[in-house]
Formats: structure tokens, C-alpha cells, sequence
């Protein structure tokens, strides 16, 4: 996916998480660790400013502060924070960047804070009962982001076993299809890219109905239990 597509996948996603700050901030957020609405949005602020900071100032040593406790101080402070991460991102995706695993480009960050915001919005509008769809096209971004940079970080952080097999994942609605781990697939994993994406990040079963197997299930339950993200 280009430069212009994440940048602009970037500023839809935030703006549909703010919409989602108008109401209940004290609302639980499933899959987030007991985390209520607004501890998800200070997440995704402080976020935002850190992965700014990595390009501005080349380190990953940011500490952002705590948000602001009034609601009106704190809507402004994610705005703010949305808005300095879209405007430091919007340079040339070749130029350097402090990141935690290559390469090492604003580039890595836009792909990164789009995925990371297509998530938590998805989690935000979960809270709220009113999801609407990931885009199939980022949700594949998604998924090959967790082959290409997640899992490789969670086996290199000593967070999960190398795989001694390999694993396909079929997205129906795109066709595209990603495999991780060595040698040929032992198993296949169908479904929509939206629902890979959101099973790879922890927010669906894999005995959900949703998800079709064919080859050595076992195996590839064993390959995707990794854990493949943080």
C-alpha cells in the first residue's frame, strides 16, 4: 500500500475514533485489558505523539504526560495529538526514522499508526455497539504486517517459539493470501481479510464459525498461538 492510501486510511481511522468520544468515556473496552474508553483514547494519544517524536527526534524515548482530566481539555489534547502525528508523517516515506524493527522510515510509521488506529477504532466502536467494517484492502496491510514485523518481534523478544511449520492465511474477499513460518503450508486459513486481521490481534476465536481450515489444523492452531502480537 502507498504513502498517499496509509496517510489517508491514517486520518479516516482517527477521525471515526474521535467521533467515538462524544459519549460514555467510562464505557469497558473489550480485549484492552480492563481498559475503560478513555484509557483507550490517552492510549492512542500518547501513541501518537511518541511515534511523532520517533520521526522528529529520532529516538523512542518519548514520554507524552498524562492527558488532561477535564473532557473538554482532553478531546483537544487527542485532536492535538492527531494532528501533529498526520503532520509529521506527511513527508517523503523514505526519510529516516527512529523505529522498533525495520525499516527504519516514516514510511514504517505510516503503515504502523494506520494499522495501530484501524484496531483501536474498531475496539472503540466494539464499546459503543456500533462497528462498522474494516476496509479489506488495510485489514490485509493488517495481516501482512503481523508476518512481516509483529511475530518476527515477538520471537526475537523471546515472546513466542519460532514456528517449526508453516501457516497460510486466505483472505476470500481479496484473494490475497499470506504464509508464515518455513517450508511449504501445513494448513490454510480462510476468511475475510477483516476477520484475519482482527483474529491475528486477538479480537475473534479461531473456532469462530467465520474461519475455514483445510490441511493439519492442529498445527496451524499451534503456529497462530504463538502469541504473533503483543
Amino acid at each position: 500500500m502507498d504513502s498517499e492510501s496509509l496517510l489517508q486510511h491514517l486520518r479516516d481511522e482517527l477521525d471515526a475514533f474521535r467521533a467515538c468520544l462524544d459519549g460514555d468515556l467510562s464505557v469497558p473496552v473489550e480485549h484492552c485489558g480492563g481498559w475503560t474508553l478513555r484509557d483507550l483514547a490517552e492510549h492512542l494519544g500518547s501513541s501518537n505523539l511518541w511515534a511523532a517524536a520517533a520521526v522528529a527526534e529520532q529516538h523512542g524515548k518519548h514520554e507524552a504526560g498524562s492527558a488532561p482530566r477535564d473532557p473538554e481539555g482532553f478531546l483537544r489534547w487527542f485532536e492535538e495529538s492527531s494532528a501533529t502525528l498526520l503532520k509529521t508523517l506527511r513527508t517523503d516515506p523514505n526519510v529516516s526514522a527512529w523505529t522498533f524493527h525495520p525499516p527504519h522510515t516514516v514510511g514504517f510509521w505510516q503503515r504502523r499508526r494506520a494499522l495501530e488506529t484501524l484496531i483501536h477504532r474498531w475496539d472503540a466502536e466494539n464499546a459503543l455497539g456500533t462497528v462498522r467494517s474494516l476496509d479489506p484492502v488495510l485489514a490485509g496491510e493488517g495481516v501482512a504486517e503481523v508476518f512481516d514485523t509483529m511475530a518476527p518481534r515477538q520471537v526475537a523478544r523471546g515472546r513466542a517459539p519460532r514456528p517449526q511449520n508453516a501457516l497460510r492465511l486466505h483472505a476470500a474477499d481479496t484473494g490475497a493470501s499470506w504464509v508464515y513460518g518455513p517450508g511449504t503450508a501445513v494448513a490454510t486459513l480462510t476468511a475475510t481479510a477483516e476477520q484475519l486481521v482482527l483474529l491475528l490481534w486477538g479480537r475473534m476465536s479461531s473456532s469462530d464459525a467465520a474461519f475455514s481450515w483445510t490441511g493439519d489444523q492442529v498445527a496451524g492452531l499451534r503456529i497462530l498461538s504463538g502469541p504473533l502480537t503483543p
